[in-house]
């Protein structure tokens, strides 16, 4: 082997965004997996940072907003622009399109994937994949209505339609996830589907987790459920955080009375999950996709979505489920980057959400008064004994609502640059500088 140089393994970076997952839906979700004194896969991770969430006005970008959604948060992580609420991938106010970290990868001969529990139209996926100005405009259909107006981007106008053409007209390499009926829709100008648009540009379409298994095209697009895909665990009999609810005399005044609040539960499978197609079997296929006959290397964003999902509907242990989704996913992507050697695994959220982790009887019970939450309230049985409380309380309405905390990061490299405290644009240039672009 005289005279022979080893190449290099390709750099690649998996990353991995709990959708809502702070530290409250952590902690939560480890003292019901694990226990309180267990520790999850993502607590062996050897650099932990604090990733502080980002979004601006819409009419004045000078303006700071301090609590984010997923559309505006997900644009500054995949193209280090921190834009209004709603924006997928453009500025805000003057609405030009930012390149997403995909689209730059793809550049530079990289192959590129996106895997999420989401619809693969919904804001958090659409941000390395598409350009648009309202996050609701997911297929042709809806690009104006009574909510949403993206007239402006309707091909008609010049612009590259909705979330789900821009996809389909999209270079990604395989892209796993809900939201078949935005491309069963007819494209604009067309009198075919978004499918078939899909297809006829190249891509592979499975709608099951056969099709999955067996696909081996060029291209993949992934559609396992009409919209989101049904998460894991639910609360016993679909339950959710209920209100407690005072007696008579309480009414009239705190200290008088008793309230009764909502008996504990157990989670459960949800009987709806069926085959879907679980995270870590839909990344195990990305990476095998993606990694294949490669040696420019790649980029895979996987999402688990429903942390942030089942929160808006105080449903808390399906966010615990989801949470268990992505500590396997993780597991999946660590054996691969250890067996292969340089890659970046980073794991973050998007924003914080609803969730608070409440005392159970309350702290104040000694005085022999009423003592409750205000908001909808959740007592799960925990396999380790106890019972564990959960806290809903940032509204009155149908949705609970984000909250404006930092969010954790997580690294399985200690040589990537990576500082104990960054904005989210910063995930944007982690993941460029590791990749060299």
């Amino acid at each position: 082997m005289t005279g022979l140089v080893a190449s290099a393994a390709p750099k690649n970076v998996i990353l991995i965004i709990g959708d809502g997952m702070d530290d409250q839906q952590i902690t939560i979700a480890r003292n019901y997996l694990k226990g309180p004194t267990g520790r999850l896969l993502l607590d062996s991770m050897p650099v932990r940072s604090s990733v502080q969430v980002l979004t601006v006005d819409e009419e004045d970008p000078n303006i700071p907003l301090y609590v984010a959604e997923s559309a505006g948060s997900g644009t500054a992580m995949a193209t280090g622009t921190v834009t209004s609420r709603a924006r997928i991938s453009t500025t805000a106010k003057t609405d030009q399109a930012a390149e997403t970290i995909l689209e730059i990868a793809h550049q530079a001969g990289l192959k590129t994937g996106v895997v999420t529990t989401a619809s693969i139209t919904d804001a958090t996926p659409a941000v390395f994949m598409a350009h648009i100005n309202v996050r609701g405009c997911e297929n042709p259909e809806v690009m104006r209505t009574d909510i949403f107006d993206c007239t402006q981007y309707l091909k008609k106008n010049g612009g590259k339609g909705s979330i789900a053409e821009q996809i389909a007209a999209s270079n990604v390499d395989i892209v796993l996830g809900g939201g078949h009926e935005h491309f069963a829709k007819t494209a604009e100008n067309s009198t075919q589907s978004v499918i078939a648009l899909a297809q006829t540009l190249g891509f592979e379409v499975v709608t099951n987790r056969v099709e999955l298994r067996n696909a081996n095209a060029n291209r993949i697009l992934g559609l396992f459920a009409a919209e989101h895909l049904p998460v894991k665990l639910r609360g016993e009999d679909g339950r959710t955080a209920e209100k407690p609810e005072p007696s008579f005399l309480n009414y009239f005044h705190w200290a008088l009375g008793e309230v009764a609040l909502p008996e504990p539960m157990p989670c459960e499978a949800n009987p709806d999950y069926g085959d879907t197609p679980p995270l870590d079997e839909m990344t195990q296929k990305a990476i095998t996709h993606l990694s294949q006959a490669n040696d420019q290397g790649f980029v895979l964003v996987v999402e688990s979505a429903s942390i942030d999902k089942k929160s808006h509907v105080r449903d808390a242990c399906g966010s615990i489920g989801e949470v268990d989704q992505l500590e396997r996913t993780l597991e999946v992507a660590l054996t691969f980057a250890n067996e292969q050697g340089s890659t970046l695994v980073l794991v973050t959220a998007d924003h914080s959400q609803a969730a608070q982790l409440v005392p159970s009887p309350s702290l104040f019970s000694v005085f022999d008064v009423a003592v409750y939450t205000p908001g909808s309230l959740v007592r799960i049985e925990m396999p380790f004994g106890g019972v564990m409380a959960v806290n809903y309380a940032t509204n009155e309405f149908f949705a609970e609502e984000h909250t404006g905390a930092a969010v954790p990061l997580y690294a399985n490299r200690t040589d990537a640059g990576i500082p104990t405290f960054m904005n989210q644009p910063d995930v944007f240039a982690t993941m460029k500088r590791f990749l060299g672009l």
